[in-house]
């Protein structure tokens, strides 16, 4: 096992950069997450939406967005560990008056940030399904599937899938989806319906207009829309 196996943490949330936090989470909300409370560790407008499964955290200060966010609470330590594990940190925030935190990038330049302390208390009890679905994974264009399977079994995470144009990868309650291409497209969200059509009645119903298109990555039908911050969430059939 590698020796950075294991330094991530626990995992608290996908990280978006969001101008406009309320606009954001009333887009969140009306896909049928439900708003988590924050804490006052960020000096920026924060907020959460959750589906009970994976955490979407907004924020209104800038950075290279989303972000993959974990609580290890040994900062200095974990920045020794991924250093002599030959990975470069994008940045180091450490000290006794300030929050410490890490951040360093994937191969393919997603960024991953480590926290020492959780910034969002998980809403009581289990949120109804969402209209869009659940969560289903964050995907995003790699361009050598290898290279990017490597990095992430390196700390931790499981390869599942036997699609060589894909990295399929799942650890601590999330799922990642890198696929092959050249094209720098934008990371988005994807979600998992039961059923796709009814997905789609609910979120007109709730003033969401989704377009029908077929997924890219899979092929499948599809339910396609756009945050207010520009990211692109997609919606699958449970089958697909």
């Amino acid at each position: 096992m590698s020796p950075a196996a294991g330094v991530l943490g626990r995992f608290l949330e996908i990280s978006i950069h969001a101008p406009d936090v309320p606009a954001s989470l009333d887009f969140y909300r009306r896909l049928g997450l439900v708003e988590a409370v924050t804490g006052d560790i960020w000096d920026h407008a924060y907020g959460v939406a959750t589906d009970g499964q994976v955490a979407l955290g907004l924020h209104a200060f800038e950075f290279p967005s989303p972000a993959l966010t974990w609580v290890c609470p040994g900062i200095p330590e974990a920045a020794a560990t991924l250093t002599a594990a030959d990975v470069e940190l994008a940045f180091l925030k450490t000290g006794e008056e300030r929050f410490n935190e890490l951040g360093f990038t994937d191969p393919d330049g997603q960024m991953v940030t480590l926290l020492e302390a959780r910034t969002y208390s998980p809403p009581p009890g289990r949120p109804p399904p969402p209209a869009a679905g659940f969560f289903r994974e964050l995907r995003y264009p790699v361009r050598v599937v290898a290279e990017t399977t490597a990095f992430w079994e390196a700390l931790g995470f499981v390869a599942t899938g036997d699609d060589p144009r894909q990295a399929s990868l799942t650890g601590d309650g999330l799922a990642i989806l890198g696929y092959e291409s050249r094209r720098r497209d934008a990371a988005s969200l994807a979600f998992e319906a039961v059923d796709l059509a009814e997905a789609g009645r609910r979120l007109e119903a709730r003033q969401l207009s989704a377009a029908s298109v077929t997924d890219p990555v899979s092929g499948a039908p599809a339910l396609s829309l756009t945050a207010p911050e520009g990211t692109p969430v997609t919606i699958l059939g449970l089958a697909d």
